[in-house]
Formats: structure tokens, sequence, C-alpha cells
């Protein structure tokens, strides 16, 4: 599905997504046509999901980041998925293995707004336990890279 080129291109834009079709070009020794085209397929194919500016959350006024594991009551995995996510807070969603039936990814501005995301979002009715982790440290947090040797193909 991806070849050398593609890998290239994305790896360009995954270190600044502004870069300029030519800019991309250059660094990797080709056209600009054929940056174009690739990118073009790219997002079409939905490999390239779009395009965003990163924030630095404590910068505009989220001091606490926290991990929730959550059991969720049997048949309700969905439903109650799509309700968390609705809370602006909520940053990811994800199903996972292990004794939490998913993992929440969450803002706050400070205690006070973590104990309304506390009291409302991760009480909702369905929601068997949670447990909150708050972060520390960020020690890394990085974007995603294209792995360098990747062997099906992708």
């Amino acid at each position: 599905m991806l070849d050398d080129t593609d890998r290239a291109i994305l790896a360009q834009l995954i270190e600044d997504g502004t870069r300029s079709n030519r800019t991309v070009a250059e660094a990797i020794g080709v056209s600009q046509g054929t940056v174009s085209n690739r990118v073009k397929r790219l997002e079409e194919l939905g490999v390239i999901l779009g395009y965003a500016a990163r924030i630095d959350p404590e910068k505009v006024g989220w001091r606490i980041t926290v991990v929730v594991g959550i059991r969720i009551e049997k048949g309700r995995l969905l439903e109650i998925q799509g309700r968390i996510a609705e809370d602006p807070r909520v940053i990811s969603v994800y199903d996972v293995t292990g004794d939490y039936d998913s993992m929440v990814i969450a803002l706050a501005k400070d205690r006070e707004d973590l104990n309304d995301l506390t009291k409302t979002v991760l009480s909702i009715d369905g929601i068997e336990r949670s447990h909150t982790h708050m972060v520390l440290n960020t020690v890394k947090e990085s974007k995603i890279e294209m792995p360098k040797n990747h062997k099906d193909g992708a």
C-alpha cells in the first residue's frame, strides 16, 4: 500500500504538517507534482486524516492530565464510550484489553474541574468502576513516526 516515497512524504509531514509540497519534494528528491499527487492519494485513502496545530495544553489553561481505566456494564460499551467522548475535556477514548474495558485520557483546568469530570463524566450510569491516575510529569509524548523497517509493506 505504501512505498518508500509515500513513507518519506509522511515523515516530512509528521515533522511539520505546514511544509509546502515544494519543500517536501526538495527534501526527498522527487518532483513537486509527485508530492502533490501522493499527498492527495494518501488523503483519499484515509492515511492522512487531517492537519492540526500541536498545542501545549498547560499554556492554554489545561493544567491536569488524567488517565482513567474504566470498567463498563456488559452490553453498554459503545453507548458509554460515546457519552464519555462527548465531553470536551476528554481527548481520547480507547477499547483495551486487561482489567478495564476502556481507557480515557482527559484534561482538566484545575482540581475543581477534575472533581466535576469525575462526578459527571466518570460517574455515568453504566460505569461499574473507574480508576483515575493523575499525570505528574510527562517524560515523553511524541507524534507518530514512520517505522524504519516495516515488513508488511504498509
